[in-house]
């Protein structure tokens, strides 16, 4: 569901959709593939594996001028080639690639579908099979893909063949992103402008529930109900910075949305070629020797090793200290025996971490950087790294670097336990490509965060996060993302610590944003939430499935209780996000913030 690519018109049609491919990398997949018409039918190639892979099974004497194309990341169904996009429905008619979530399509084969026999495990094979279903009922192509398009609940971007018309491409959009591209006597489909800049920079961008006809020569878009829409195309005039935003409004906007992908390439980097977790041996050697780990960074990097240390401590069984980096300098404590330095830092260069790194290097302990940027100061001088592999972080409020540091934390914690012959109750690639579709249902829950925001933080001069447990920590970096760009003052506190001293802040309509996703300490934190209701406070209660209650005002999807700071921060950052859009801030550069802190 990562990536999709689109092209009509006059040349060779495979290039152009590989070269698509390519550019779309970086969203992380695990197979890929290619469907591409002419006057002999539809051909269809696709391969588990990078695009390399697959380049080298398509045939390069089938001419096509037509031809879709799709990276995957497995969700339903694991990686393989009949699992990987396009699919076909039965007769090899129609053919489409898919990107999204579709909630009910279990009940879809259940209703319509009885009598067909799938291919593969994914949720597309059914929108394609339902097509091909109400065409033979004898209605036309495209009222039989409106008619689908109703019945589908979850998010989805659709580009279809039809093997009986080579001339046209129809394409359609609900929460996923898609837009059109513009050419002369062709056009294309894609994802994200920078997979088709290659042809051109004339794009035409897809509201939520629309058709869209293509052929090389027209774009005609309609909505569910066959009403033509007129919309004018955007020209992406993209230098290199430009081409990592695409055609967001802001650059965090998109690095949220950038979180289950990075989820999934951070479960690829650290994969074996059999697919176990895996970590350089010389950094699990060096867990395994200490006795003492002292985690240090600064801002979010700091909330990031709070949540981590929970991670280690549960799953390795080592001890771990977080420091706040600029207090640590000046203020060191008594160090354990065979202390391991882990620094957690976005960028690399920040100068506090950096500053303690140099006196714990001459003390002579071992050090470790976990960082976005290979190279950086912080990488070169550390004994090892860790990559996040999240790609270039631009917004000064960080967002997938966060949810990025955790994953490779959990990932550490998880291969450290299992050289110490410790067992981990869970399967953390499992669970982490749970957390991956979670991140996005929740990326694609946009209108409802932002009526939330609207809700609670347009006009407040201040908020408070509370939460037990790890919710706790994750409160705090809520509170720090709202207060960095929104410049609301916001704080995170412990739900227990209200009634010593906190509750005195609570005024008549302050919101409280209540993280509840923690079984053990469910109930807890919903007496503290009663606390503050009676002193007037306006609750916000965000939940996870399975302990929501009637008043809760958001459910996250469940996921594992110990990684649900991956997924329950997402909408601590899409209502910062909104909050700050509708104060009319600047979204992606706060007033006397940088993103890389180099001065101490």
């Amino acid at each position: 569901m990562c990536g999709i690519v689109g092209y009509i018109g006059n040349d060779d049609s495979k290039e152009i959709l590989l070269k698509g491919l390519e550019k779309l990398e970086y969203r992380g997949y695990d197979s890929a593939g290619i469907a591409v018409m002419n006057e002999n039918g539809v051909h269809v190639f696709k391969e588990k594996g990078r695009i390399a892979d697959l380049r080298s099974i398509v045939k390069e004497d089938v001419l096509a001028k037509t031809g879709i194309g799709h990276t995957r990341w497995a969700t339903h169904g694991v990686p393989s080639t009949e699992n990987a996009h396009p699919h076909q429905s039965t007769s090899g008619r129609f053919t489409l690639v898919h990107n999204g979530v579709i909630e009910n399509y279990e009940l879809l084969k259940r209703e319509y579908l009885k009598d067909v026999t799938f291919v593969s495990e994914t949720d597309t094979e059914v929108i394609v099979q339902l097509i091909e279903l109400f065409v033979n009922d004898g209605q036309e192509v495209l009222v039989a893909f409106r008619k689908t398009l109703t019945l589908l609940k979850g998010s989805y971007a659709l580009a279809l063949l039809d093997s009986q018309n080579n001339e046209t491409i129809y394409v359609a959009k609900n929460k996923s992103p898609l837009l059109v591209g513009l050419g002369d006597s062709f056009n294309v489909v894609a994802s994200d402008a920078m997979a088709m800049l290659q042809v051109t920079n004339q794009f035409v961008e897809l509201i939520d529930k629309e058709v869209v006809i293509v052929t090389k020569d027209h774009v005609t878009i309609q909505n569910l109900n066959g009403e033509t829409i007129n919309r004018k195309p955007y020209t992406a005039e993209l230098d290199e910075s430009d081409i990592e935003k695409g055609t967001y409004p802001y650059y965090m906007l998109k690095e949220i949305d950038e979180q289950p992908l990075v989820t999934r390439k951070i479960i690829q980097m650290y994969q074996d070629e059999q697919g176990n977790l895996t970590i350089d041996p010389k950094i699990i050697k060096a867990m395994n020797e200490t006795d003492r780990i002292y985690i240090i960074a600064a801002g979010t990097s700091y909330h990031a090793g709070l949540v981590g240390k929970q991670f280690i401590e549960k799953m390795a069984k080592i001890p771990v200290e977080v420091h706040v980096a600029s207090e640590f300098s000046y203020n060191m404590p008594i160090l354990s025996e065979k202390p391991l330095f882990i620094f957690i830092t976005q960028s690399g260069e920040t100068a506090d971490s950096r500053s303690v790194l140099v006196q714990i290097k001459e003390m002579g302990h071992s050090s470790m950087t976990i960082t976005n940027v290979q190279g950086s100061t912080l990488s070169r001088e550390a004994d090892y790294t860790l990559l996040l592999h999240a790609g270039p972080e631009i917004a000064v409020a960080s967002t997938k670097a966060y949810t990025a540091q955790l994953a490779v934390i959990a990932i550490l914690a998880d291969v450290t336990a299992k050289s110490r012959n410790i067992t981990v109750d869970f399967d953390l690639i499992h669970e982490l490509g749970i957390v991956a579709n979670a991140m996005e249902v929740l990326c694609d829950s946009k209108e409802e965060l932002e009526h939330i925001s609207r809700e609670f933080l347009s006009v407040t001069r201040n908020c408070f996060f509370i939460g037990r447990s790890i919710d706790y920590y994750v409160g705090q970096e809520g509170a720090l993302k709202l207060k960095e760009i929104s410049y609301i003052q916001a704080e995170g506190f412990a739900g227990g610590e209200l009634k010593h001293g906190t509750i005195a802040l609570i005024e008549e309509g302050t919101p409280i944003i209540a993280l509840a996703t923690q079984e053990s300490v469910n109930l807890s934190i919903r007496g503290n939430v009663k606390e503050v209701v009676a002193r007037g406070a306006k609750p916000c209660i965000i939940s996870m499935k399975g302990l929501e209650m009637d008043d809760d005002t958001f459910v996250i999807p469940e996921v594992h209780d110990l990684l649900t700071p991956l997924i329950s921060v997402v909408p601590m950052q899409l209502l910062a996000y909104y909050a700050a859009l509708h104060r009319d801030c600047d979204v992606d550069k706060p007033r006397n913030l940088a993103k890389s802190v180099t001065v101490e």
